[in-house]
Order: structure tokens, then sequence, then C-alpha cells
């Protein structure tokens, strides 16, 4: 099979929405690694425990379990939407997309994993936040950027409207912090810690500038 053959299927219309489950998975792998990893590796440097070697298989494990569930996530997700398409009769409805990821989140994130937890944490933050009430005009946006050509424009929140809800979110995990910290996301707790607790102890001006006790 010479290039051209290659070049042909792949551009056929007939089969764009298969390659597309192909391309979703890649991106979501890709996406994963470029995400997960600096923030592993910063993590580890911050609060991590023991020796090089286990800090680094640490690294390794969050990073390809975010990048492999993201992968599975996209291409299921597009696979599910093309099944309902076809069951439809070639029509898409407003519910597929829900119904998609329904489905998708249970069967990839539902299992509960200290990565997974932060995935399905961020998501609800982003579902919540889209309730807010918007400002009048969408983000500005680089000719580069995607938003730029998107027929669609986000559009950040009522300016009043955010200061109340970070009022609200930072009273609220402050308080759960001291109060219930149980709670909290073990990330966010072990941040916590380090801004809030670790900040009130020191031997020295040694442990006072340079690092903790």
């Amino acid at each position: 099979m010479d290039l051209s053959t290659i070049e042909n299927f792949i551009l056929n219309p007939a089969f764009h929405d298969y390659l597309a489950i192909l391309k979703g998975a890649r991106n979501g792998f890709v996406y994963g690694v470029k995400v997960r990893f600096p923030h592993a590796l910063v993590m580890s440097i911050l609060f991590g425990r023991g020796d090089v070697t286990s800090r680094l298989k640490i690294i390794y494990r969050a990073t390809k379990q975010h990048a492999f569930n993201l992968a599975k996530f996209v291409s299921l997700y597009k696979a599910l939407l093309l099944l309902q398409k076809k069951v439809n009769g070639g029509k898409e409805r407003s519910a597929d997309t829900f119904i998609a990821g329904l489905v998708g989140g249970f069967l990839v994130f539902g299992e509960r994993t200290a990565v997974n937890e932060q995935i399905v944490l961020y998501v609800i933050a982003r579902v919540v936040a889209s309730f807010i009430p918007r400002a009048g005009s969408p983000y500005s946006a680089s000719p580069q950027s995607p938003r730029a050509t998107s027929a669609v424009k986000p559009i950040p929140p009522n300016a009043q409207y955010f200061s109340v809800l970070a009022a609200i979110s930072w009273g609220a995990v402050m308080w759960l912090f001291k109060e219930r910290g149980e709670t909290i996301q073990p990330g966010m707790f072990n941040s916590m810690t380090y801004l809030y607790r670790d900040s009130e102890v020191w031997r020295n001006l040694k442990t006072l500038i340079w690092h903790n006790t």
C-alpha cells in the first residue's frame, strides 16, 4: 500500500467519523501527558517522600493513568456519539452528548483513584461555574486561539457574581480545612498544609526563609 492510497483512505469522508475516534484517542493521550507530567513533577518535588526512584515511579504512574484515561474517554465518547447517530438514522440529538459523557465518565473515571478524583473535581468546578450569570462580551482571544474562529464565543462570568462565588468558595474551603480536613482532596490538602500550617513553624533563620523544618 503506497502513500497516496493511505492518504486517499484517511481523506475519504466515508471514514471520517471512524478515524476521528482514533485521532481523539491520540489527542487525549498527548493532552493527558502534557497536563499531568509537570503537575506530578512539581508535586513530587514539593511534597514527595522517598528516594528519587520511588518519586519517578509515582510521576510515571500518575502520568500514565491520566493520559490513558483521557484517551479512553475521548475515543469512547466519540464512538458512543457515532453509535447513537447511526441508531437515530443519521440524526444528532441534543441528549446524545450527555448520554455519551455519562456512560464514558462512569466507565473511565468511575473508579476512585487520586488522579480520577482530581479530574472529576476539576470538571465539577467548571460545571458549577457555568451557571454563574455571564458578562456582556466574550473573552478576548488571539488570532491563533481556537476561540477566534469558533462560532461559539465563551463569555466570562459577571464580575459581581464571580466575586460572590470566589468569596463563598474560599470561605468554605478554609473552614473545611480547619474543621473537616479529612474531606478535602489529598493534593489540595497537601498544598494547604504547606501554605497555612507549615508557615507557622520555624526553628531559625534558615527554616524561616529557606525551607520548612
